[in-house]
């Protein structure tokens, strides 16, 4: 005998809010996938190579057992049973730890994410840009997303290796560099041709003069902020997210002892 009255209602609450969490676990998979894929994705220069990529696969990893999760919840709340309905309180339950143990891991390293990605953008402008196609491609898509040239401004480029320029020694001498040197395409300003973008990317060296048609301003600083900003957004949404698992988490618990009094009740 199924069962009725409020018991009902929470059973289809249960349902209802385990096809969000397939939604949410679809979405994640979804995102780990283009993440993965997509070589110009932007927090790709806030970490090393290996990290970045571990951490992309665990992304991925909880977004399948979101899914295993919802996939147990719906299943147990609607066929009312007990052991399903066991097994999606454990998985939601270790899903529920996780997040809380991560989310308070990134609060207390904040301040060096900050450090990570400053010290990312500025080696990836001094040594892997022209050099690394990837680094290359995610930098470029970076100063057009936000209007930038170089880490801290179009001069970062002058001692950089896509000028062919090692890292300055005490044993160079001033009168061996050369007069000019080129930034990047995307440094340009959208609005001027490319014949005017060819003559602006020339820049002259020690010039303390602010360069025509080329994005004035570094690339560390805004990127720092964006990441911040969608820091906050995420905080907000994981808060909302781990309030959503704890009232399922409830639920579930009243929904199996309800179908338990029901099979008592049948015997």
């Amino acid at each position: 005998m199924a069962i009725k009255g409020c018991c009902s209602v929470v059973k289809y609450l249960v349902v209802l809010v385990n096809l969000l969490f397939l939604v949410v676990g679809l979405l994640i998979v979804s995102l780990a996938i283009w993440m993965l894929s997509d070589p110009t994705f932007l927090i790709s220069m806030t970490q090393n190579e290996t990290h970045y990529t571990i951490g992309l696969y665990i992304f991925l990893a909880v977004g399948g057992l979101m899914l295993v999760v919802a996939f147990l919840g719906c299943c147990g709340a609607f066929k009312e049973s007990q052991w399903m309905l066991t097994s999606f309180f454990c998985c939601l339950l270790m899903v529920l730890v996780a997040e809380l143990a991560a989310g308070f891991w990134a609060f207390q390293n904040s301040t060096k994410l900050d450090d990570v990605v400053r010290s990312a953008v500025k080696d990836s402008v001094q040594t892997q840009y022209g050099v690394i196609p990837a680094r290359t491609a995610t930098l470029d898509a970076i100063q057009k997303h936000y209007q930038c040239c170089g880490a801290e401004g179009p001069n970062d480029w002058q001692s950089s290796a896509y000028n062919n320029v090692e890292r300055p020694t005490p044993s160079i001498e001033l009168g061996k560099l050369p007069i000019s040197y080129n930034v990047p395409e995307t440094c340009c300003s959208s609005y001027i041709s490319p014949e005017e973008c060819k003559a602006a990317r020339r820049m002259e060296y020690a010039t303390t003069l602010k360069p025509a048609n080329i994005f004035a301003d570094g690339c560390m600083e805004k990127l720092v902020d964006a990441i911040r900003k969608n820091m906050k957004t995420i905080s907000y949404v994981g808060a909302a997210i781990v309030c959503i698992e704890l009232l399922t988490l409830i639920l579930s618990l009243l929904l199996c002892c309800a179908i338990r009094r029901n099979d008592n009740y049948k015997h």
